[in-house]
């Protein structure tokens, strides 16, 4: 017989491959791992999109003067000349961030909601009905109950095209 110490720790054991067990079966989802695979993918993608401002739009910025985007400052803020205001930084984030979003939509979004709106499948028109007496399912196009043999109010039966 095993005493109390034993028991507690074959029950943790088994405690803890059943836990670990739970983790392996969450983090194979189907979900889990696209929501891995996507925020990989986004984390790579703006990576390339803050190259192409360094690299790219920043030059250009130095046709109106200034070296690149994080050069830009304001130093004459009245809280404090010492720590100037450095809003090339903020822009050059905005314009990656603008430019992440537009790829995004254009080449992710709207791509798969043209493709949902193909697979999209119209519902059928309903076949059956409920009757307003007995609660049965009855043919859409029926007058009479098979169930209660009621006569069904005409409404439902000009509603059901007959």
């Amino acid at each position: 017989m095993l005493d109390r110490g034993q028991q507690y720790a074959q029950r943790g054991f088994k405690g803890t491959i059943s836990t670990l067990g739970d983790f392996r079966k969450f983090v194979l989802r189907g979900n889990v791992v696209d929501l891995a695979v996507g925020v990989a993918i986004g984390a790579a993608f703006n990576t390339v999109v803050q190259g192409f401002v360094k690299d790219l739009i920043d030059p250009l910025i130095a046709i109106f003067g200034a070296p690149s985007l994080n050069t830009l400052k304001y130093t004459g803020t009245p809280f404090s000349t010492t720590n100037p205001w450095l809003y090339g930084d903020f822009l050059s984030l905005l314009i990656s961030f603008l430019i992440t979003a537009f790829v995004i939509y254009f080449f992710v979004v709207k791509p798969v909601n043209t493709l949902m709106a193909l697979h999209k499948r119209d519902e059928p028109a309903p076949t059956t009905k409920e009757c307003p007496f007995c609660t049965s399912l009855i043919p859409i196009r029926a007058v009479r109950c098979p169930e209660c043999t009621s006569q069904l109010p005409p409404e439902q039966a000009n509603a059901a095209g007959v």
